[in-house]
């Protein structure tokens, strides 16, 4: 079961990881300055598996890999928004970081809530209130991309 971390519409690259820390070049360091700017208590105490709930358009703003790169190596284990900005969702995806768009049901799961999803069924189970959201399971080629850790890795047949 993952924790969720919730935000609002409209998360841009620059909250995800502010530019001023855009000259640290190992993404582990620049992962300890994920989401600062919106959230100080996020990149100290997210746990690998828990999971970010957003708004509308999460991603927004620069084309930057660096947002989808930080998030992941924080442990986080998909993102769940009512939309992303295109090139992030792409980003995202070509990283191995699972992106499910599911729209106002978004709005239904909160801060703190304890959630299961199940890709291939394309079904989020939020546990502590009892309630599934359906939702399109994530293609076959995604979830083979996730299972390999990106894009290049399965290009190149690597699994992680």
């Amino acid at each position: 079961m993952s924790k969720v971390w919730r935000y609002g519409d409209h998360v841009d690259t620059d909250v995800i990881i502010p530019a001023r820390y855009l000259n640290i070049s190992d993404f582990k360091e620049l992962s300890e300055h994920a989401m600062e700017d919106i959230d100080t208590t996020f990149a100290p105490h997210v746990q690998p598996g828990d999971i970010i709930v957003a708004g509308r358009n999460f991603g927004c703003g620069s084309s930057r890999e660096h947002a989808p790169i930080v998030i992941q190596q924080k442990g986080v284990a998909c993102i769940i928004a009512e939309s992303f900005a295109r090139i992030f969702y792409r980003n995202a995806i070509n990283i191995g970081l699972p992106v499910l768009e599911i729209g106002e049901e978004a709005k239904k799961i909160q801060a703190g809530d304890q959630v299961e999803v199940d890709f291939d069924k394309g079904e989020i189970h939020v546990v502590n209130k009892g309630l599934t959201i359906k939702t399109h399971p994530l293609p076959a080629f995604v979830r083979k991309i996730a299972e390999a850790g990106g894009l290049v890795n399965y290009v190149k047949g690597v699994q992680k």
